[in-house]
């Protein structure tokens, strides 16, 4: 069997059947599985050593736990703003619309991991590299793959260790001297520690306990709110802008609060990867059933909260929900007077482990791509200490960063408009190249249509962030570690 090797793409050219692949796909991916007649999988060495396609034997169980821990998190408490800044109507329109959205681009990436007999796409990268070729392909996915995981790994941080230090403020008061710092660095060691397990199967316990942590905060957030009532003074009018520009970003911020809410499709190739294929059985039923299910329950995560906390709390300019946090943070300002020590301890306790265990499935493509480089220049796997080594590296790496680029969150809206593409736009182009349908018919024209949209729909958030920081300007201090907005109580 001969073996030739592209970076991030190996292709096997010799298998027991002759087979159509090069007919199918011009570049044909790293992840070749050859199967035998008997329908059992074979994988070739290096996947076998990394740890996103070391262990094939997930479910779709876990599958779904995996899907629901990367897409349901504290994001989902931005909802009630963007909301307040669109009013019900299309509040509600645009939320209904980008779930949709974002629904069918996953399912076109289930199909895309395993488009053609005895392949299957098990990263990202690897796909958009095949369909718009290794120059373009990387230009185009591989920072914003980079930053959804190690940008979303240093978000965590900062969310884990701003809710740990709420934790010990609430349970010590004013003799706490616990500084958001050394919350930093406790968090990273647990990270560090929990990030020890060899693959992303072996993680489908730590997704089980980020699913139920995330889905039991986001619920309680949203019915405390409506069990106590509805706050007086309110308005729901949209709030009034200083000018046409400020109205216009203002519903522009609003409407990436909610695209990006629904997060985690830079994943969704590596989950599937985790599961057994063959010819008789192939991966996409069961990641099918497991995607369904997962996008069911964040459906009845999302459109509570964000009802639920807009109902309850009106416009961010009628000094409900503030403009710069969330529902936690409206909650926190306006509820945690009467609310019982034990209920806010709880949540903090379950923002912190949640944000601990989606740490996990959002580094190991790091984890997975540091290690690639490794094996391929060693040829070899890698030993149970340069994986544990790469791990620390990383837990350190994105401390550091969290720490001193406190301004980073100010950047969100920025970066996330840059890494938008990957969730609506590139799913639809890639499927077009990949699958090649006949021109001009219904489903070209849908996937060209929305493929295009995502594209004009990214470059018009990215335009209102850089207005937004060249309007209001941000706090662009090092080393300054602060709460994020999303967690702040009002001073």
């Amino acid at each position: 069997m001969m073996v030739n090797e592209y970076p991030l793409v190996q292709v096997i050219t010799t298998l027991p059947t002759p087979i159509p692949i090069r007919q199918v796909l011009p570049n044909p991916p790293e992840d070749l599985l050859p199967v035998t007649n008997s329908g059992k999988e074979g994988i070739s060495p290096q996947e076998g050593w990394l740890p996103i396609t070391e262990s094939r034997k997930g479910s779709s169980i876990t599958a779904a736990f995996h899907l629901l821990s990367s897409g349901i998190g504290i994001q989902a408490l931005l909802l009630p703003v963007a909301l307040a800044n669109l009013g019900w109507v299309w509040g509600i329109v645009c939320l209904v619309l980008a779930f949709a959205w974002q629904l069918y681009t996953k399912c076109l990436l289930v199909q895309l991991h395993e488009p053609g007999p005895e392949t299957r796409y098990s990263r990202y990268l690897q796909l958009a590299i095949v369909a718009f070729g290794p120059k373009l392909g990387k230009l185009l996915t591989l920072f914003p793959i980079m930053y959804l995981s190690g940008g979303t790994c240093v978000m965590l941080i900062n969310f884990g260790g701003g809710s740990m230090e709420l934790l010990f403020k609430t349970l010590c008061g004013e003799s706490n001297k616990f500084t958001e710092a050394k919350c930093f660095i406790v968090f990273t060691c647990l990270a560090i520690i929990v990030a020890q397990l060899p693959n992303l199967n072996s993680m489908a316990g730590v997704s089980v306990l980020s699913t139920l942590t995330a889905i039991t905060y986001c619920t309680l957030l949203w019915v405390l709110p409506v069990a106590k009532g509805r706050q007086g003074g309110m308005s729901y009018s949209p709030p009034e802008a200083e000018s046409e520009m400020a109205r216009v970003g203002n519903a522009l911020t609003a409407i990436g609060m909610i695209v990006l809410a629904f997060r985690g499709h830079n994943l969704v190739l590596e989950i599937q990867g985790t599961m057994p294929s063959n010819t008789n059985h192939p991966s996409q039923k069961p990641m099918w059933r497991g995607m369904i299910v997962s996008c069911l329950i964040i459906a009845a995560c999302f459109f509570p909260i964000a009802i639920a906390g807009y109902w309850a709390y009106g416009n961010p300019y009628g000094t409900k929900i503030p403009a710069n946090g969330g529902l936690l943070r409206a909650f926190s300002e306006y509820h945690k007077q009467k609310t019982k020590k034990a209920v806010m301890v709880i949540i903090y306790l379950l923002i912190l482990v949640n944000s601990l265990c989606s740490y996990q499935i959002y580094a190991m493509p790091v984890f997975d791509n540091l290690e690639f480089k490794y094996i391929s220049k060693k040829k070899k796997p890698c030993p149970r200490w340069v994986r544990a080594a790469i791990r620390v590296f990383f837990g350190v790496l994105t401390t550091f960063i969290a720490s001193a680029v406190s301004f980073l969150g100010s950047l969100g809206p920025l970066i996330g408009g840059i890494a938008m593409p990957v969730t609506l736009a590139y799913p639809c182009f890639m499927w077009i190249l990949i699958k090649k349908p006949r021109r001009y018919r219904a489903m070209w024209f849908l996937n060209l249509g929305l493929g295009c949209s995502g594209i004009i729909l990214s470059v018009l958030l990215v335009a209102a962030a850089v207005w937004k920081i060249v309007d209001k300007g941000i706090d662009a201090r090092f080393f300054h570690t602060q709460l994020q907005p999303i967690l702040k109580p009002k001073s």
